[in-house]
């Protein structure tokens, strides 16, 4: 069994390269913070995210750490993803600015359709019709079916060169298990690219985690960091190792 367990996020991110499309997982909480800051040091550019948001905005601190520090140091080339604005009218993310200055392109999909669309990538869909969307500007110029008297549009699948997600606990094969909102998209993203990066609070022996908790096949999971203690790592608040 070959060892998938990296020494840092740094050398778990070292590979990438610019044009690279990623997909980032969170909903908040599971946010693979480390794995991005590392990304964000490594200076790959040119890239194309995959996530819920296109970035926070606020300040860079531990909680804020999200796809916007990419955003803000001009690394993306494009963002598919839900919610482009900021959580109040009153901030003004990196986002919004390169996108009215025509400095990065953007998808907007709704969130269902989106969770949808990464499943289907993972289960090897070729593509799917939903009710979502029809009649609004989501649905210019795509494919509408009409289906036992509804109206519905094709939607095809998203799939990734690396997905960056956020675990609680993994063993050394890489079956991952997840605390609350870390099961958000981590779990579809995880099945949905060519290279699968977690990074974890906790890392034991194959055999520990009963196999009723295991959400992520090792299968999936191609490497495993583990986040160092504060201050060196960036842990969530929600998402500390879970007692047995």
């Amino acid at each position: 069994m070959r060892n998938k367990i990296y020494s840092s996020a740094d050398e778990a991110v070292a590979d990438i390269s610019d044009g690279t499309v990623i997909m980032f997982g969170g909903f908040g909480p599971g946010t693979p913070r480390n794995l991005i800051m590392a990304l964000l040091r490594q200076g790959a550019a040119d890239l194309t995210g995959i996530s819920n948001r296109a970035g926070g905005g606020r300040g860079v601190t531990d909680s804020a750490i999200d796809v916007g520090q990419l955003i803000q140091a001009r690394r993306m080339r494009k963002m598919i993803c839900t919610i482009t604005a900021a959580m109040k009218s009153s901030m003004v993310v990196a986002f919004d600015r390169q996108f009215e200055a025509g400095e990065i392109e953007a998808e907007l999909v709704p969130q269902g359709t989106l969770a949808e669309r990464i499943r289907a990538g993972g289960a090897g869909i070729g593509g799917f019709y939903t009710a979502t969307g029809v009649g609004t500007e989501l649905a210019e110029g795509r494919e509408c079916r009409r289906i036992n008297g509804r109206d519905y549009l094709l939607e095809f699948p998203l799939r990734a060169d690396y997905a960056l997600i956020r675990a609680s606990r993994a063993d050394t094969f890489g079956n991952l298990q997840y605390r609350r909102a870390q099961r958000n998209f981590n779990p579809l993203m995880a099945r949905a690219a060519r290279i699968t990066v977690a990074e974890v609070d906790e890392i034991v022996p194959v055999g520990t985690i009963d196999p009723d908790h295991v959400h992520t096949s090792g299968v999936y999971v191609d490497r495993i960091v583990k986040i160092p203690a504060p201050p060196e790592g960036i842990w969530d608040a929600v998402s500390r190792p879970p007692v047995d």
